[in-house]
């Protein structure tokens, strides 16, 4: 018993370290190469000066702005998202099964257009503002969560629910009980999808449109041959997309303890 106890605390401590083993050996690697030569550090400068000059930036201020920007930005368009998809996902589940098997095609189909040029027609109506950027964000966010949820009610116990319709459970009892419960690791992981996406399609488009923002910033960097700024800017993003799932993944295990197992597990 303590043998196996071992063991599974074990590959507890395997899986946690894992992922951070393979991230500072890729920034071992990036700082060996960027010092070896083989290189040019023009292109590639060394990991440590990367994050020498991302410091200088965090303290000129310019660059905590634009930091700022690009995550209310993010975070406005995930939040909206979310606020539309998590009822949308309920009420198409509980639907006729007919009308799922036909919208859900539709909705696939929604789901595969291509967010760069959607963004061109919604600037036709919306112009080049803050408006068609958080439409895009929202119109990316909506569908990871969406068919997260109905994927999460297709799988849910339907024994539990007879149980809880044999306890007199109403309708409602049900729903908030034992269906939605059942559906929040889904719906945690519509939510890490989409915060990963938020972010990243927000400095693209920020990119193709924009004079403030994290891709405003590196397009800016880039058209003056800056490459530290460029790294610097990449970076960022990187920890903030990680920063951001690691704290949806806190909020997942605190919601969800003892009850289910996390995607964190």
């Amino acid at each position: 018993m303590k043998f196996t106890r071992g063991v599974t605390q074990m590959n507890n401590m395997w899986k946690y370290f894992e992922g951070k083993i393979v991230i500072l050996f890729f920034i071992f690697a990036w700082e060996i190469i960027g010092r070896s030569g083989l290189i040019n550090p023009l292109f590639l400068p060394p990991f440590s000066k990367v994050m020498v000059t991302l410091w200088e930036l965090l303290l000129a201020g310019n660059f905590s702005a634009n930091i700022l920007i690009s995550l209310q930005r993010a975070v406005l368009g995930f939040i909206l998202g979310t606020v539309i998809a998590i009822p949308l996902g309920f009420f198409l589940s509980a639907c006729p099964y007919r009308l799922q098997l036909a919208l859900r095609p539709l909705f696939r189909a929604a789901e595969q257009a291509n967010p760069f040029i959607l963004f061109h027609v919604v600037i036709l109506f919306a112009g080049i503002g803050e408006p068609a950027k958080t439409v895009i964000i929202v119109w990316v966010c909506l569908w990871p969560i969406l068919f997260s949820i109905c994927d999460g009610i297709k799988n849910t116990d339907s024994g539990m629910l007879k149980i809880g319709t044999s306890f007199g459970l109403s309708r409602w009892q049900l729903f908030t009980k034992i269906t939605v419960p059942a559906v929040l690791p889904s719906i945690f992981t519509g939510l890490r999808i989409s915060s990963g996406y938020s972010f990243f399609l927000l400095v693209v488009i920020e990119m193709m449109g924009s004079n403030s923002g994290l891709g405003w910033f590196i397009l800016s960097s880039q058209e003056n041959y800056n490459i530290n700024w460029i790294y610097a800017g990449a970076v960022t993003i990187a920890i903030l997309a990680v920063l951001i799932d690691l704290i949806l993944k806190s909020i997942e295990g605190k919601l969800l303890a003892g009850r289910y197992p996390t995607a964190a597990d």
